[in-house]
């Protein structure tokens, strides 16, 4: 832990509620400082009062860059870190042709490490400082990249994905081995440090009744932890999944009547929602992880923000890599405002921000320990250049001279125009990890 008592000076954003619902969601200044203490936050406010306040406090000066909380990513997948950009495939086929023969080489512990250690530097590098990943079935997946993050004080929620049909024999399990792994990596993780379980089923594709009742049982037994998985990327994946679940009415149901539906669930995708769908979600407080740059990528189709929006469900920005094509989730921000302008629905710069800090948060449970600078929230955050290419501060000199360089301009060029160059620095626990 960083005992350390420091102040930093810079320009201070973060959300203390959705700009969805106030419009005094943030609290911004312009010349302002943030006060770490004991690796938590301890204070923050204008430069000049907390200046005052802690006169002898050693000082870190950022001024001119933005510092804010660092970015939760809530749907990626560290076990595809080296297929990123492989070329022309819809999900089905993405997964038989590239996912599924390099997950294989998980079963190796030194693998597995190497690319968690890699991982882990590249969401640092891109200023995301929690994220929600899957490993692959092996636990020696799970248990590299719980090791690694635990290195850096890393908030680290993952879980050993399940799968006990249709996909190649050294990716299956079985039910019963299936949770007792489970059950093992639990026991041996969660709550340990920062790092939080989720149970990770695939989805139905690939997992049987029973296997999708076992997750059920399990998270009964173990209420604090997740569930993640899919829902409704592809049509074609739908198409197969109630032809392997006679009897439903539509795909959430599967997960309905297996216990999967909670409060703690996150859904990945969730493009071709029904309106009665959108109404179940929304009342069981599930979570859908909205991944723009993968839904392009892969031709999965254009998810509707306002549609859920309407709905108030839940939901968060994520990169999904390696379907997703990047790591910056200024890029996946970016994105998504491009896909929702396909929408109709010029989806706002603190919108978009806030579905990966305070929001994906709150979603996750997590919004006393991570998500703003509330005091005693752990002191992850990260420093941003808001001219880090000569195009943005270009961009910057316009704005500037016609006198609109505020704060929602400001973030929207970053997401607009921003990736890993914009990172200046990134903390967790108060200590400079990058």
């Amino acid at each position: 832990m960083n005992r350390e008592v420091r102040l930093f000076r810079g320009e201070v954003f973060y959300f203390i509620s959705s700009p969805l619902e106030s419009k005094d969601s943030y609290c911004y200044y312009p010349d302002g400082a943030l006060l770490v203490s004991d690796g938590k936050v301890a204070d923050s406010g204008p430069y000049e009062t907390l200046h005052a306040r802690y006169p002898s406090v050693p000082e870190t000066d950022y001024s001119g860059k933005l510092i804010m909380p660092g970015f939760i990513d809530s749907h990626i997948h560290y076990s595809q870190s080296e297929i990123i950009g492989m070329h022309g495939c819809q999900l089905l086929d993405w997964l038989n042709d590239y996912t599924y023969p390099a997950e294989q080489a998980f079963s190796s512990r030194e693998h597995a490490e190497k690319t968690a250690r890699f991982f882990i530097h590249e969401l640092l590098k891109n200023g995301t400082t929690t994220c929600m990943a899957y490993a692959t079935v092996h636990p020696e997946s799970v248990d590299a990249l719980f090791t690694i993050a635990s290195e850096y004080d890393m908030c680290m929620l993952t879980g050993k994905v399940l799968m006990n049909r249709n996909a190649p024999k050294g990716l299956l399990d079985s039910t019963e081995k299936g949770e007792a792994d489970t059950r093992r990596l639990i026991e041996k993780w969660h709550g340990k440090g920062r790092n939080r379980y989720v149970i990770t089923p695939r989805f139905a594709i690939t997992c049987t009744l029973d296997q999708l009742e076992s997750v059920g049982r399990l998270h009964a037994e173990y209420p604090d932890t997740y569930i993640q998985t899919h829902l409704s990327e592809n049509r074609d994946e739908i198409d197969s999944v109630l032809s392997l679940y006679p009897g439903h009415s539509d795909y959430l149901e599967v997960y309905e009547r297996t216990g999967l539906m909670t409060d703690r669930t996150v859904f990945g995708h969730c493009i071709h929602l029904s309106k009665e769908e959108c109404e179940r979600l929304a009342s069981a407080g599930a979570t859908i992880a909205h991944c723009p740059t993968s839904n392009l990528f892969l031709g999965s189709g254009l998810f509707n923000m306002s549609l859920v929006n309407t709905f108030a469900i839940k939901t968060t920005l994520a990169t999904d890599v390696a379907g997703g094509t990047s790591f910056s989730m200024f890029r996946t921000m970016g994105e998504a405002y491009k896909v929702q302008q396909l929408n109709g629905y010029p989806v706002s710069a603190l919108e978009l921000l806030y579905k990966c800090t305070l929001g994906s948060a709150k979603a996750l449970h997590l919004e006393d320990k991570i998500g703003s600078f509330t005091p005693g929230s752990d002191a992850d955050f990260i420093v941003v250049d808001y001219a880090s290419t000569d195009s943005q501060q270009l961009r910057k000199e316009y704005l500037q001279r016609t006198n609109n360089w505020n704060i929602e301009n400001k973030l929207f060029g970053l997401q607009i125009l921003g990736d890993d160059r914009a990172i200046t620095a990134t903390y967790l626990i108060g200590k400079q990890v990058l």
